[in-house]
């Protein structure tokens, strides 16, 4: 980026933090004006992982659920971090994991954006007694660390695997230093947030999606002392939060008997089926697919030769890093090495292995890679292999019309399959294996027998009630359990991911005039399940 451009990003983000600034004062007076506080007990928020120096959407999420909150005359604290981590998540430099992080421009950040409202700021204090305890220890040591009685190592597990792109650590100096500092962290936040919460004695406490270790020890400590603690996560259509009682990040949307779509719903997926299909979807303020192009006759004359296709898609190392997920392999690898083994005993079938787009994301670029894999295996020497590297915008669905099943681990791709009338063999406990939707087998033995049984069928079932069902939920993630907040927050226009805050009053904060609003009030004063009844 040259120097020009550089002064323009700086003078944009500039410019947008001080537009929220003066929008959340204006928002601030107004609920002072408007609500009186109605003496309940306190509700805790606290979200020190989605942002430095911007309003990522998750921080957007939190903070417009504070407002309405605080608007509804509900006493709201926000527990800040001011240098209250030795190494936080977003500010670890991974090259360099000694290099401080940019406390400085996030404080700052903080006291735009939590301006008007009530915080309780808490500082790093060094602990000696365990600083000691782990200066020594291996890795696999520091990662089953438990001390007094706090799982520390279990807190910061996936936060090391986030930010350093990888599942297996590599036992080195660097990684037991940041490993060290994160426990260290983990402890001091577990600390302070316990005298917030024995201060005020909080009814609710909201964290972003509780995986982070600054989050997940803030809701450790809060359900030790039976706080209910909500997480939320970006949801499945842009500008949408996913809240929940339990793990954000395994999205656990809970699809009622009674809910079956009626004919103008199932237009309604029919519709964003059309428009995915196409990759005109964004995620996470991300689009993954800046094009989709279709089989070309390349492949089909490599096809051709075998008797039948079976795509395997693959995922991103935090997606598949999650102790929810991993409950027939301990990780995506190892189920790789599951499928490597019929691959040999196959070579009338050819193996479409794709990787996930987001594996090579420019700045969160995965390092332990299916790729590499691949690679490793020789994968390319085997004539019933073809391997799709993430930056080949071929159609996933495409392949998918012509399967003769489908293999993921835990992938959306999945669930979508399954709606398209194709049997899935899923290795992963997915956001959509509640019900059945896909075949999920009970174990690794049983997985293991169906997926030589489906390699040797002629023709594999997909039950109707599993495309049915599979219709069900993917309606319920996306409308239901996708909170829209495009009334509150748009893009900045300089970071892909982050927002700003739109023009509008506290009136607009109201459960009467919002219905995303109704939901959130709901579920946070009265544990109702964050859905819309739509």
């Amino acid at each position: 980026m040259n120097l020009v451009k550089r002064l323009i990003f700086r003078v944009l983000r500039e410019f947008n933090l001080w537009l929220n600034f003066f929008r959340i004062n204006q928002l601030s007076s107004e609920i002072k004006k408007a609500a009186k506080q109605n003496g309940n007990a306190p509700i805790i928020f606290f979200n020190a992982s989605t942002r430095l120096s911007g309003l990522s959407q998750n921080a957007g999420f939190s903070l417009i659920s504070s407002l309405a909150l605080r608007n509804n005359g509900q006493h709201v604290i926000h527990f800040v971090c001011q240098k209250g981590l030795s190494h936080c998540v977003l500010g670890t430099n991974k090259k360099m994991p000694q290099e401080l992080p940019p406390c400085g421009e996030c404080m700052r950040t903080s006291r735009l954006i939590y301006s008007g409202t009530e915080t309780q700021a808490f500082s790093f204090q060094r602990d000696s007694e365990i600083d000691a305890h782990i200066a020594e220890l291996t890795l696999t040591e520091l990662l089953q660390l438990e001390w007094q009685g706090i799982p520390l190592g279990k807190l910061v597990l996936p936060s090391l695997r986030w930010i350093l792109r990888i599942h297996h650590l590599n036992d080195c100096e660097n990684t037991r230093y940041l490993a060290r500092e994160y426990i260290l962290s983990a402890f001091n936040v577990v600390r302070e947030f316990e005298k917030l919460i024995e201060r005020v004695h909080p009814s609710a406490v909201v964290v972003f999606n509780g995986m982070f270790y600054p989050e997940a020890a803030a809701r450790w400590i809060a359900q030790q002392h039976r706080v209910p603690v909500y997480s939320h996560e970006v949801g499945m259509l842009p500008f949408s939060a996913f809240f929940t009682a339990k793990e954000a990040t395994a999205y656990p949307v809970k699809v009622d008997e009674n809910f079956h779509l009626t004919g103008e719903q199932h237009s309604r997926l029919d519709e964003y089926l059309s428009q995915r299909t196409k990759g005109r979807f964004i995620t996470a303020g991300i689009k993954f697919w800046p094009e989709m192009r279709e089989l070309d006759s390349a492949f089909w004359n490599r096809a051709n030769a075998f008797k039948s296709i079976v795509p395997v898609f693959t995922n991103v190392i935090f997606d598949t890093s999650q102790g929810h997920a991993n409950v027939l392999f301990d990780n995506m690898f190892e189920w790789l090495e599951t499928l490597l083994d019929e691959i040999k005993k196959h070579p009338e079938i050819f193996f479409i292995i794709r990787a996930h787009p987001d594996e090579a994301r420019p700045g969160k670029e995965s390092l332990e890679t299916v790729s590499n894999w691949v690679d490793e295996r020789g994968l390319a020497e085997y004539a019933n292999v073809l391997f799709i590297p993430p930056n080949q915008y071929i159609s996933s669905y495409e392949l998918i019309a012509h399967a003769k099943f489908v293999m993921v681990y835990n992938s959306t791709v999945g669930l979508e399959a399954s709606v398209m009338g194709k049997p899935v063999l899923c290795a992963g406990k997915a956001r959509y294996t509640q019900i059945p939707t896909v075949y999920f087998p009970e174990n690794r033995t049983e997985y293991k027998r169906w997926l030589a049984d489906f390699l040797s069928a002629d023709k594999v079932d997909h039950p109707a009630r599993f495309q049915k069902n599979a219709r069900r939920v993917l309606y319920s993630q996306l409308f239901r359990a996708s909170l829209p907040f495009g009334e509150f927050l748009e893009e900045d226009g300089v970071w892909r991911g982050y927002v700003r805050l739109r023009k509008f009053g506290a009136s607009n904060l109201s459960p009467d005039t919002s219905p995303t609003i109704a939901v959130i009030l709901k579920g946070i004063l009265h544990g109702s399940p964050f859905l819309n009844e739509i």
